[in-house]
């Protein structure tokens, strides 16, 4: 196949730019199915006169379906597009940069999407059913899957799939989270997690951020005490990674503490830690929930993080515990193969 793609890069050009077309416009059209061709030539970057000439052709081949409500792909245009990933991946590159990101930072595996969460909003949604499958296929029976909160894991939780395997499965919060947008809330996404894989999930009222005094009058609540015994022993673990000042300025800091990730240099976080370059942590938040020094080996840990902006930070988190498996996407990972 290699040698192949290598043939046709240099005889026929023309015939894998359209192929690279085609492909982006049926990747957008799944990921957001159904969808209106003006959103979905705003997300391809093609004309409308372009982008109808396109659809027309793959309606006729039967791969794409029109509706009031939009477009969507066949069945036929299902298993296509299925057959195709393997091969896109190899002709745009992507499996070569997943060695490459592998091995400068010491994860056993890495998942990357093309494109750049940054720039273009459908790139998420590729992250997302990135994530989905990859933690739907590790799943077994009467696994916990601890989820942290944050919007790349709500956009993961929206593309998990349906399975009945994962009816014995149980989803809970990885920390308390009252006090963020519901949306983005660790038990708002579990909950959602477990509703579309058709699995059960529990939850933690406890906000994220506590007082001395707070934290220990919660810590010794029964209910408290049975759900924490839950989440820690999770046998997977599913987590986003954010930019250090983004993260603080979202949870409403304080200007001094603002202060303190600027003078130590933070660009990470993650578990509620923050760190500099070098992975040193230079301050952990009182929480409530799975801390970062107990994912053991036992854990297999899924991070998810996309966008040229989130290099630094991934760079910073994976130096200070290797990930099972990074899911990200070509901003990204070419951001961080230069760092």
């Amino acid at each position: 196949m290699k040698s192949l793609i290598t043939l046709q890069k240099q005889l026929v050009p023309d015939l894998l730019d359209t192929m690279v077309k085609r492909y982006r416009i049926l990747q957008n059209i799944r990921l957001m199915q159904p969808i209106g061709r003006r959103t979905l030539s705003t997300n391809v970057q093609l004309s409308e006169r372009v982008l109808r000439s396109e659809v027309t052709f793959l309606k006729e081949q039967r791969i794409v379906d029109f509706t009031t409500a939009g477009m969507s792909l066949t069945a036929q245009g299902e298993v296509l597009f299925t057959e195709l990933e393997e091969m896109m991946k190899e002709l745009q590159g992507l499996s070569s940069l997943e060695k490459e990101l592998q091995d400068k930072l010491g994860v056993s595996k890495v998942i990357i999407v093309s494109g750049d969460s940054d720039e273009n909003d459908w790139v998420k949604h590729e992250l997302g059913q990135a994530a989905a499958l990859e933690l739907n296929a590790h799943l077994k029976p009467k696994d916990v899957v601890a989820v942290m909160g944050g919007t790349t894991l709500a956009a993961v939780a929206r593309m998990m799939p349906a399975d009945s395997k994962n009816r014995d499965v149980v989803f809970v919060p990885a920390r308390g989270g009252l006090g963020e947008k519901v949306e983005n809330q660790a038990n708002t996404i579990s909950a959602e997690f477990a509703t579309r894989a058709h699995a059960q999930y529990r939850l933690l009222h406890v906000p994220d951020q506590l007082s001395e005094e707070a934290y220990s009058s919660l810590i010794i609540e029964p209910s408290v005490q049975e759900i924490l015994k839950i989440i820690k022993s999770a046998s997977v673990v599913i987590h986003g990674i954010g930019d250090a000042e983004m993260m603080a300025s979202r949870r409403n800091s304080q200007v001094p503490f603002l202060e303190k990730l600027i003078e130590h240099h933070a660009v990470g976080e993650a578990f509620g830690y923050y760190f500099d370059e070098n992975g040193k942590s230079i301050h952990k938040q009182r929480t409530i929930g799975l801390q970062l020094d107990e994912l053991d080996q036992d854990k297999y840990v899924i991070s998810v993080a996309g966008g040229h902006s989130k290099a630094k930070a991934i760079a910073a988190y994976v130096k200070n515990r290797p990930t099972d498996v990074l899911v990200t996407d070509e901003g990204a990972a070419n951001s961080l193969l230069v760092l």
